[in-house]
């Protein structure tokens, strides 16, 4: 393959690698000959993550650059290839030969166009096609769609096939998103990231073909990477992972306690001290969450690990130190006095016998209230620690 100077090099595609000698060489051939054909100015690079097999004999054949990357896991090997990329854009895409290589003259166009990121649709939604063979039913038509859904719904990304791993994006875009996960969820960070930094993403249909390689199962694992996949959306959302179970959990807790405090009964049912208890946990639980919630999404911004939010900014302008101490102060206070009349009633009863039935009533809305207090109490200077600036 030619060699051009590095800045003239418009194109790096990206192949991670570890042990596939059956197909990477068809994979690197359709690389370099679409370059070629479409005159293209570029370079194929094999990152790999430590082949035991082949694999490198194969790529040295083809004259393409090798990328060695030590660190395990397939989020590292693109990673290192993408790093040393030289190109304005990148390409990447497995070398198990299911993605087609002559298509990368459709992520090319787009990327000319001024789009960050170009992600591939393998499913008809997006204008793709699956051939037979190529993608388990399970994937196809529930753990894909169902991430799918999660991620336009969470994250507000346009996409229709959140798993595809044959993508394009510029190198300067790459640069910005600072992606840290060395597993497979490094395909799902990138689309999350360029979500939330409101970069222009396009879609591409793509065709899917089976699994060239019969000698070694595929990597992916259903349940496990499914539950991976999960797991990182939650930890990206603090909204669906804090915030919506917070305010559900307190709403149960309100409810409850419109009950049970004046003693009601509903189809029979009477709602009563118990009652009073379990709604008192809801609310606990929930106003924790909600504050989990709210320092998750202040750490992700001050960190850098997310841009600005101009929300979390216009909450933050009324929402100070002081008013957070204030507002906890009087929860606090209020609480002693429920807890005060409590025990002056005791005091009434020469501290003997007291009817709990009434007595509760007073003490665990209490009891409730102090707690509340005392959480907003230490989260405001929490939050306060976590706004500081420091030098960088």
């Amino acid at each position: 393959m030619e060699e051009f100077p590095d800045k003239k090099i418009e194109l790096s595609i990206v192949i991670p690698c570890l042990n596939e000698e059956e197909t990477l060489d068809v994979c690197i051939r359709k690389a370099l000959g679409v370059m070629e054909k479409e005159g293209v100015s570029g370079e194929v690079i094999v990152a790999d993550n430590g082949s035991t097999d082949g694999s490198l004999e194969i790529a040295r054949k083809r004259g393409v650059r090798i990328v060695p990357v030590g660190e395990p896991g397939y989020g590292c090997a693109l990673m290192g290839g993408i790093e040393a990329a030289r190109g304005k854009y990148v390409i990447m895409g497995d070398a198990d030969d299911s993605y087609d290589f002559l298509e990368i003259p459709n992520f090319l166009e787009k990327l000319r166009e001024g789009f960050d990121l170009v992600q591939g649709c393998r499913l008809p939604a997006g204008g793709g096609r699956v051939m037979p063979g190529a993608m388990p039913l399970m994937h196809r038509y529930v753990g894909n769609p169902l991430f799918t859904l999660l991620i336009r719904w969470w994250f507000k990304a346009p996409i229709h096939d959140v798993y595809c791993g044959l993508r394009g994006f510029t190198k300067s875009h790459y640069e910005g998103l600072k992606q840290n996960c060395t597993g497979m969820e490094f395909a799902t960070e990138m689309i999350i990231k360029s979500s939330q930094v409101g970069c222009r993403i396009a879609e591409v249909p793509v065709t899917l073909h089976p699994d060239g390689r019969v000698s070694k199962a595929p990597h992916l694992r259903t349940y496990r990477d499914g539950w991976r996949t999960l797991r990182f959306f939650l930890i990206n959302s603090p909204r669906w992972l804090f915030l919506a179970p917070g305010l559900l959990a307190i709403l149960i807790g309100v409810m409850g306690y419109g009950l049970a405090m004046p003693g009601m009964t509903l189809f029979g049912i009477n709602f009563d001290l118990h009652t009073l208890l379990f709604s008192s946990l809801f609310i606990l639980c929930g106003f924790q969450s909600i504050l989990f919630a709210l320092l998750s999404k202040t750490y992700a911004v001050e960190s850098g690990l997310i841009g600005p939010d101009r929300r979390l900014d216009k909450f933050y302008s009324w929402a100070t130190l002081e008013r957070g101490l204030l507002v906890s102060g009087v929860a606090m206070l209020t609480g002693v006095v429920l807890l005060a009349k409590a025990i002056n009633e005791w005091r009434l009863s020469d501290f003997g016998a007291l009817d709990y039935g009434s007595n509760m009533r007073w003490v665990i809305p209490g009891v409730t209230i102090m707690a509340l207090g005392a959480q907003l109490f230490l989260t405001s200077f929490f939050v306060s620690i976590l706004g500081i600036k420091t030098k960088r």
